[in-house]
């Protein structure tokens, strides 16, 4: 995809874990039975973007197919919680999972996601293709500092993260709870990029501005629009996506990771499943979620977002911890988000 064409240089060890988890596939691409998907009639897909912000995708493809869409939506904790506790129960009542890198990382580690490459996402940049055909990346929502444009000054607006440190952000600040929320523990854990082994030390103080801590990312928007916080750390697209007095900051670097669908191999309807992902990754469907503000990987599609072919040059892959980093990692913000 053009927009991410010039995106920065990797470090060494970055450009490893993309190589292991996204070289080149080899396997060949399956279209879908469009026949037998109709026949089945519905998927039920879990997902971690709120239903409002799937609603013109999921439109559009009931209307091509005639096929329902049930959708269930959960921060990226709960859909990996909702999805592990039914594999392993034996109740598996999903098609398809979406969700952030870590967790689905989480999931295939459980032999949850069947093979399934859709034949758009060949047209896809090959970083994001994953080498097992197990995975199919769709969209890669950057983070930045958002802001209330009516309370915070032009000259005000944060440049780079260390500006949240300052203390006039003093409990005006909103964000997921890194201790419960997955994605923003992987944020934080990321930072490492930029600040090397500083990077706790930023955690520590941020902690300290005494921030409205929210469940993920989206509620964090309509909190800072209404005023109960100044700024907040989410996702660039939520200020195409909520109406209000919002605005995200330019930044040197945003860090992203892909969102990813997998087709579960045990499905109760894998026709319909497969011709899903398929239809998210076809230009049709990239462009219906481009216009609600996603930043997406087919060629030549963008959001209507201001200076939107700029973030994606300077976007950072971010790296995935392991399950137990996780386990880890959540310990440790809890100890300093809520110090006793």
């Amino acid at each position: 995809m053009s927009v991410f064409s010039s995106r920065p240089r990797a470090t060494f060890a970055l450009l490893a874990f993309l190589g292991f988890l996204y070289a080149a596939n080899n396997a060949p691409a399956q279209a879908p039975n469009i026949a037998a998907a109709k026949k089945e009639g519905k998927v039920v897909v879990y997902g971690i973007v709120v239903p409002q912000g799937m609603a013109a995708l999921h439109n559009g493809f009931e209307r091509k197919y005639g096929i329902k869409v049930e959708y269930w939506r959960g921060s990226a904790t709960k859909v990996l919680d909702r999805a592990l506790n039914e594999w392993r129960a034996g109740r598996v009542g999903f098609d398809v999972v979406d969700g952030t890198q870590g967790s689905q990382f989480l999931l295939r580690e459980e032999g949850i996601f069947g093979k399934y490459l859709p034949p758009s996402s060949e047209k896809f940049p090959d970083q994001f293709k994953d080498k097992d055909a197990l995975l199919t990346a769709w969209r890669i929502p950057p983070i930045s500092v958002l802001y209330n444009t009516e309370l915070v000054k032009a000259a005000d607006v944060p440049k780079t993260l260390d500006d949240l440190l300052d203390p006039k952000w003093k409990k005006k600040i909103s964000m997921p709870d890194p201790s419960q929320h997955t994605s923003t523990a992987q944020f934080l854990w990321n930072l490492q990029k930029f600040k090397g082994r500083e990077w706790i030390d930023f955690v520590r103080a941020l902690a300290k501005q005494e921030p409205h801590l929210v469940e993920s990312y989206s509620p964090v928007p309509n909190v800072i629009i209404r005023g109960e916080a100044s700024i907040g750390l989410a996702y660039i697209k939520y200020v195409k996506q909520f109406k209000g007095p919002i605005a995200y900051s330019p930044m040197d670097k945003y860090l992203a990771e892909p969102s990813y669908m997998g087709l579960n191999s045990k499905a109760p309807n894998p026709n319909v499943a497969r011709l899903y992902i398929e239809y998210a990754s076809s230009e049709e469907g990239q462009k219906i979620v481009a216009e609600d503000g996603e930043f997406v990987l087919y060629p030549g599609v963008y959001p209507p977002i201001k200076d939107a072919d700029k973030v994606g040059p300077k976007i950072v892959l971010m790296e995935s911890p392991t399950k137990e980093e996780f386990q880890s990692l959540s310990a440790r913000f809890r100890e300093i988000f809520f110090p006793k």
